[in-house]
């Protein structure tokens, strides 16, 4: 007679995040692909001085500020993948959890840090 494993539990170890962060690194990295392709055509094609950089970050269309926006997801998409493959780095290789949390909480501080920064430089243009 087969067993029934009906309300079983089942103890995940490590890092376990499986298939959606698969996913969201995939697509974070199409989306810093193609910004940097974007990013390359401009720095090309763009004379080299602040006005026309400035131009870049904010050029708008129909009132929407596309520059920053465009920014602002690919940088985004950058902190983002950065997170899960930096805290996959930690949870493989940092064996005392004390020293992994204080790493993955530092990581999330400096990340959280790096988007004000980002922020505050783009959207202030």
């Amino acid at each position: 007679m087969a067993k029934e494993l009906v309300g079983t539990k089942r103890l995940v170890v490590g890092a376990g995040y499986g298939i959606k962060d698969f996913i969201v690194q995939r697509i974070t990295a199409v989306i810093l692909a193609v910004y940097s392709v974007i990013f390359l055509i401009a720095a090309l094609f763009t004379p080299i001085n602040y006005e026309s950089w400035k131009g870049f970050f904010t050029f708008s269309c129909w009132g929407l500020p596309v520059g920053q926006i465009a920014a602002t997801l690919a940088f985004f998409s950058l902190a983002w993948h950065a997170w899960i493959g930096v805290r996959d780095i930690w949870m493989d290789y940092v064996k005392p959890v004390g020293v992994r949390l204080t790493l993955q909480v530092l990581t999330i501080l400096w990340l959280i840090a790096a988007i004000l920064y980002f922020a505050k430089i783009v959207w202030s243009l």
